[in-house]
């Protein structure tokens, strides 16, 4: 039998979210991730620098999404892959990996989404494309991004993992999609609710979508809503996430004891730190020279 072949993405993608801070966090997450034993694939995507980006047709940056998009489809039906590992980047990085891996796996892939947000919008709600991307995934919304999916996923093979606090519209999609959702409770009590859903769904292979700000902003300071400039308004009525990463690991593992994990997507690093490190070493002389 043939090994099966792994593909690893660097897509440090800021455009859906239209934060340059996401280009930095994505080279840096690729730097910490442990040396690859399979094709290392970097998306080229056109850098912030003087680069502002504007509303095109609902959505903020949209030739440039696009074009970073078929790039890497591009990318991902060259290798032909079974297994893709993504490390963005906004929430948009995972769009064409998982609509690779639904065309793949057909009905055994479930999706996995581990965010405190469903990521189910529509131009008409938000024009932030990374928030649109699992709608996109289900074959809702923007035409351009839906086009990336050849097999849409049906609300029966999502399971939403540590949602919280929802909108009303996100509340009313996840009714009508008949979305599985487990609340970040329950994933500290013991992941019951998703390895119920893998076997009640007959999931054989999982995409893992797994967004940082899913996670706990006082313990884990490199997510959106620990942005040190912003102040304690900011993001009044946004949910934020409560995870701890053990949480998170222990809720994969058991996902991957009980099916096989053929996508892993990290996303929407943000670490302030390292970013105010960086603006400041090439602030001074000597280091900047």
């Amino acid at each position: 039998m043939s090994k099966l072949k792994t593909i690893r993405l660097v897509m440090p993608q800021w455009q859906g979210g239209n934060n340059p801070a996401y280009h930095f966090g994505a080279q840096l997450l690729a730097w910490l991730a442990p040396a690859a034993n399979c094709p290392v694939i970097s998306i080229p995507v056109t850098p912030p620098e003087n680069n502002p980006l504007s509303d095109e047709g609902g959505i903020v940056g949209r030739r440039q999404v696009i074009a970073q998009l078929k790039r890497a489809q591009s990318a991902i039906q060259q290798h032909s892959p079974d297994k893709i590992a993504v490390l963005g980047g906004d929430c948009l990085v995972d769009l064409a990996p998982f609509a690779y891996l639904a065309e793949k796996y057909r009905q055994g892939l479930g999706i996995l989404w581990i965010d405190a947000h469903p990521d189910v919008m529509t131009p008409a709600e938000f024009s932030h494309s990374h928030a649109h991307v699992l709608g996109a995934l289900m074959g809702h919304g923007d035409a351009e991004l839906t086009a990336a999916v050849t097999r849409p996923i049906s609300g029966g093979k999502v399971m939403i993992a540590g949602l919280n606090d929802p909108t009303a519209y996100e509340t009313d999609f996840i009714q009508q999609h008949a979305i599985n959702t487990c609340s970040p409770d329950e994933i500290k009590a013991g992941s019951r609710p998703v390895l119920d859903w893998i076997e009640n769904e007959k999931i054989t292979h999982l995409a893992v979508h797994f967004d940082l700000d899913v996670l706990n902003f006082r313990k884990f300071r490199s997510v959106l809503f620990a942005d040190p400039d912003s102040d304690e308004k900011t993001f009044d009525g946004i949910g934020k996430g409560t995870l701890e990463i053990d949480d998170v690991i222990s809720l994969i593992n058991q996902a991957n004891n009980v099916s096989t994990i053929v996508g892993l997507g990290i996303a929407e690093h943000l670490p302030w730190d390292a970013i105010n490190m960086k603006r400041m070493l090439a602030s001074l002389p000597l280091i900047s020279d």
